[in-house]
């Protein structure tokens, strides 16, 4: 059977509509393909992120944080608490402190940081591996007697919460070059100056410094809990 011309161009113009239909398919195809790889690689990638990078380290009292660089952990010490117990680096061996330092006639932020602090020994009341350790910086006025009377009337459990006292320049040398607590002394260098600062300190359980919050905000409070929940999953 003879097709005349005009039905010869209608199937080439259906079969060209069929190629150009079938090329754009399989672009369409490809392109989908190609997008729905980039999602999962964007959302491996994610998730390989989120699993791999922890905490970051602190070194200098400029708080630069640092991943896998460790140079710098909490000098040794011993202080004595609120029931007359020598406190030293080996009592928190194994587990994570939160450090700060105040005096317990502080009419100013210290009783924020006190606050706070019981929120955290009431969050973590469970866990025998999160402790405590806030250090007089008024060794000469906060004796054991009066650290012990400030620890019953702010409901401080002596099993997780130190409250030390001991030889002021012990106190405050490991404050400024062991927490890094006193900004002043970094700016001034001078050792006469009082120590007054707001900062929670979280240690690790080789020493090493992995966070710095300021203890009377409650956003910082709560972003240190996020942390100590990332830092329990360290090996």
């Amino acid at each position: 059977m003879k097709l005349n011309k005009s039905k010869k161009r209608f199937f080439r113009g259906v079969s060209g509509f069929n190629k150009t239909i079938s090329r754009h398919f399989l672009i369409n195809k490809t392109t989908l393909l190609l997008i729905v790889l980039m999602i999962f690689s964007c959302k491996k990638g994610v998730s390989d992120t989120n699993r791999t990078i922890g905490l970051p380290y602190f070194n200098s009292a400029d708080f630069t944080p640092e991943w896998h660089v460790l140079t710098h952990k909490i000098p040794d010490f011993s202080f004595v608490n609120q029931e007359g117990v020598i406190i030293t680096n080996k009592t928190f061996e194994g587990g994570l402190y939160i450090a700060d330092f105040f005096f317990t006639s502080c009419p100013g932020i210290c009783p924020t940081l006190t606050k706070n602090m019981r929120g955290l020994q009431e969050t973590y009341k469970n866990r025998d591996d999160i402790k405590f350790l806030s250090h007089t910086v008024m060794p000469w006025k906060d004796s054991v007697s009066v650290l012990k009377d400030y620890a019953l009337k702010h409901h401080v459990d002596s099993k997780k919460w130190h409250l030390v006292t001991g030889d002021k320049d012990a106190i405050y040398s490991i404050a400024r070059t062991g927490y890094f607590a006193d900004e002043d002394f970094t700016k001034t260098q001078d050792e006469s100056d009082f120590i007054h600062t707001e900062n929670f300190i979280l240690v690790d359980k080789q020493g090493y410094i992995r966070g710095v919050y300021n203890g009377t905000l409650e956003v910082d409070v709560e972003r240190l809990k996020r942390h100590v929940k990332i830092l329990q999953k360290e090996i």
